[in-house]
C-alpha cells in the first residue's frame, strides 16, 4: 500500500508539473469560445494595471506574456508544422531547465527581434536538425497567398515528454510575432499565470476573471488540456480499487494466518485448560503472540517500502515508456502523513482480526484437545 500510494502520486504529480511548467496555470486572453488551445490567439494589449492586480494576488507567483503563430519548418528537403509561441525576456525559462536537452535558451536583444528559436526533440528528428543549425520558417499570414520567410538558428532542444507540446510547439521572441502581425510593441496574444498552489487553480481564476476587462477571458489548463487531468483523476480510482484489493487479501491471509497458530497449539491449550487456566488468559496469549508478529510485519513492511522508494528516487531503476505515460521511469512522491495513516489503519484492523481467531479457543474441550494429533 505504501508503494502503491508513492507511485500514484508521484506519477500524478511530476505529469501536472510538467503541463504546468510549459504552459503556467492559468492563461488570460482575448474572449474566443469557438478557437481550439492550438489557435492563434487575437491581440490584447498590455494592461500594467490588469497585470500588477493579478500579480498581487497571494497566490500567484508570477505573471508572464506571450503569443503564439503557425508556422512551418524548412530543413533538409523536409517540412514540419509547428506552433510558434513568442515570449519576451522576462520569461522565466527556469521551470523548462529540466526539458533542455541540447544548447540554450534564447539570447534576447535589446532592438530587434532574436533570430533564435529553441525546437523539441521530436521536430529534431524528423527533420535531422541539432543546435547551431540554421532553419528557414514560414509563418502563415492570414490574407496574404504567400507566407512570409524567417532564417532563425537552432539555439536549444527541449522535450517534455508530453506528445501535445513536442509535437507542437517551437519556442522564440514575442517580438517576431508583432513584426509579422504587424501588432504594436504593446500588443501581445495573452498572459500566463503562476501559481504558488495549484490546487487553488479555480478559485484563483474566478478571481482574476472578476478583474479582466470586457472581451479579456480567463482559463486554467485543466479546462484548455482535460483530456491530460481526466486521465490523471482516473489514476485515484485506479489507487482505490488496487488498495482495497490488498487489503481483503491482507486481512485473508492474516486471518489464516492466526488461525493456523491456534490449530497448532491445540494440544496446549488443552493442557493449559486441563491445568485450570481461563479461556481469557489463554486468548491473552495469543494476542501478545500475534501482536509481535503484526508489529514487526508493520515495521519490516514500512522499512522494505521505503528502502525501494529511496532506491528508486536515487537510481530510476523502474523505467516507463514515455510515449504512453509521460514519464520515462517512474516517479515518488512520499507523502508521511498517508505512511503514518496506513501505519495507525493496518495496526487497528490487525487488532480486531485478531479477535477472531482467539475465539476459536472458547470452543475448544481440554480432552478432545489433548488427544488431538
Amino acid at each position: 500500500m505504501i508503494l502503491s500510494l508513492a507511485f500514484i502520486n508521484g506519477f500524478q504529480k511530476v505529469v501536472s508539473e510538467k503541463v504546468f511548467s510549459f504552459w503556467g496555470h492559468i492563461r488570460v486572453q482575448h474572449f474566443e469560445p469557438v478557437k481550439v488551445s492550438i489557435a492563434e490567439e487575437s491581440p490584447i494589449r498590455k494592461n500594467d494595471t490588469i497585470e500588477a492586480e493579478i500579480a498581487s494576488q497571494s497566490n500567484v507567483a508570477y505573471v508572464q506574456t506571450f503569443a503564439t503563430k503557425s508556422a512551418i519548418i524548412n530543413a533538409n528537403a523536409s517540412i514540419e508544422g509547428v506552433l510558434f509561441k513568442g515570449v519576451d525576456k522576462g520569461y522565466h525559462f527556469d521551470e523548462l531547465d529540466q526539458f533542455l536537452m541540447e544548447g540554450r535558451w534564447i539570447n534576447f536583444t535589446d532592438s530587434g527581434y532574436a533570430p533564435e528559436i529553441v525546437i523539441s526533440s521530436y521536430s529534431a528528428n524528423r527533420l535531422n536538425l541539432k543546435t547551431n543549425d540554421d532553419v528557414l520558417i514560414y509563418f502563415i499570414q492570414p490574407g496574404e497567398e504567400k507566407p512570409r520567410t524567417r532564417k532563425l538558428k537552432i539555439t536549444g532542444i527541449y522535450k517534455t515528454g508530453i506528445d501535445v507540446y513536442d509535437r507542437t510547439f517551437a519556442l522564440g521572441d514575442l517580438r517576431l510575432i508583432q513584426r509579422l502581425n504587424n501588432w504594436g510593441d504593446d500588443e501581445i496574444g495573452g498572459y500566463e499565470v503562476r501559481l504558488k498552489d495549484y490546487t487553488q487553480m479555480a478559485a484563483n481564476s474566478d478571481e482574476i476573471y472578476d478583474k479582466l476587462p470586457v472581451g479579456w477571458n480567463c482559463r486554467t489548463m485543466k479546462e484548455i488540456y482535460p483530456e491530460i487531468f481526466d486521465w490523471l483523476n482516473l489514476q485515484d480510482t485506479n489507487k482505490y480499487i488496487l488498495l482495497t484489493v490488498m487489503i481483503i487479501v491482507a486481512l485473508i491471509n492474516l486471518i489464516t494466518c492466526l488461525i493456523i497458530l491456534v490449530l497448532e497449539r491445540i494440544r496446549m491449550i488443552g493442557v493449559l485448560k486441563a491445568l485450570g487456566a481461563k479461556n481469557i488468559t489463554i486468548q491473552t496469549i495469543f494476542i501478545h503472540h500475534t501482536l509481535i508478529i503484526t508489529i514487526t510485519g508493520i515495521i519490516l513492511g514500512t522499512l522494505l517500502a521505503l528502502g525501494l522508494l529511496y532506491l528508486q528516487q536515487e537510481t530510476g531503476f523502474i523505467k516507463l515508456q514515455e510515449e504512453a505515460y509521460y514519464l520515462s521511469e517512474a516517479a515518488v512522491k512520499i507523502v508521511w502523513w498517508q505512511i503514518l495513516l496506513i501505519i495507525s489503519c493496518t495496526f487497528a484492523v490487525c487488532l480486531v482480526i485478531l479477535t477472531i481467531p482467539s475465539l476459536l479457543v472458547r470452543r475448544i474441550q481440554p480432552v478432545k484437545a489433548i488427544q488431538f494429533r
